[in-house]
């Protein structure tokens, strides 16, 4: 309130209000709300009109019935997040085992990471918002889709059972459903994303899944952790996270350089010793994932 005042009265000095027009600024200020005033000054005003006014979390791209209302939506990365709090909920009341992680599995991509739990473990939520979705899926089997104030949204797939109804408003470790093996799952295991606009994000980028916490309340996401085919489901990514804007820039310059096959080399073995997705290293050499390489075979490395 007592910010609301403040900001009040700094109108009414930029506008120039004296003694004689009072009563008419009082009379126009009646007929106009809070952001109609706060827009008619300058930038500064501005800003802390944004501060005071609620984020309208459906104003865009609200549809309960799909898992990605934001196809037809370009997101230019990269792209920086904030988070107003240094941690958060644990999805599941137990110590994370991760089983699968966001990257190429398989030939495909895994978009997000497979954490492990029985058939009927609690989920919460990790961060507050409004449910977008909460229904069957398919694939997903039954899913939770919970919309953040930062942009993002976690989407909590095979459950057993929902907790929660679409536009349910929730607090930071509500509970929101039950673990289990609904739809295209391979024992029971809650499938976690993180989706900004609708593209995915290495989790494991954005939360350190060991402790709980938000790797930063300011950073940046590159296209690097959203392109699966750029990690490996079976090991974590190295992550190095960016702060700044020149930083995250700066990362998307990539280094090349040729590595020589040596004696026992196989394509699992180079990608691990030099961080790099199988996929990725048969992409950039036009190999096959089952090829033969040999000793003093050059291959090109992109990192």
């Amino acid at each position: 309130m007592k910010l609301v005042v403040s900001c009040l009265l700094l109108v009414s000095f930029s506008l120039g209000v004296t003694a004689q027009n009072k009563p008419e600024l009082t009379t126009k200020a009646s007929a106009l709300n809070l952001e109609t005033i706060l827009d008619s000054v300058n930038p500064k005003i501005i800003a802390i009109k944004d501060a005071l006014l609620p984020i309208d979390l459906k104003a865009e791209y609200w549809d309960p019935t799909v898992c990605n209302p934001y196809k037809a939506n370009d997101v230019t990365f990269p792209v920086q997040l904030q988070f107003k709090d240094s941690t958060y909920h644990s999805p599941i009341f137990k110590d994370k085992i991760v089983t699968s992680r966001y990257g190429w599995r398989n030939g495909r991509p895994h978009r997000g990471i497979d954490i492990d739990l029985a058939t009927g473990d609690s989920i919460f939520a990790m961060l507050e918002g409004i449910v977008r979705l909460s229904r069957a899926s398919k694939g997903y089997g039954k899913t939770v889709i919970i919309r953040h104030y930062n942009g993002l949204e976690t989407v909590y797939a095979h459950l057993s059972e929902l907790g929660v109804k679409e536009n349910d408003t929730i607090a930071k470790g509500n509970f929101i459903g039950k673990g289990g093996v609904s739809g295209n799952a391979r024992g029971s295991h809650l499938h976690l994303e993180v989706n900004y606009k609708g593209v995915s994000i290495n989790p494991e980028y954005v939360f350190e899944f060991e402790n709980n916490t938000i790797r930063a309340k300011e950073f940046w996401v590159t296209s690097n952790w959203t392109r699966p085919i750029e990690h490996n489901s079976n090991r974590q990514s190295e992550i190095t996270l960016l702060l700044t804007e020149e930083e995250a820039l700066a990362s998307l310059i990539k280094q090349k350089f040729i590595y020589v096959v040596k004696s026992g080399d196989t394509l699992s073995m180079i990608s691990k010793q030099n961080n790099v997705s199988i996929a990725s290293l048969c992409k950039t050499n036009a190999l096959k994932s089952n090829s033969i390489i040999k000793i003093g075979q050059k291959l090109l490395i992109e990192n």
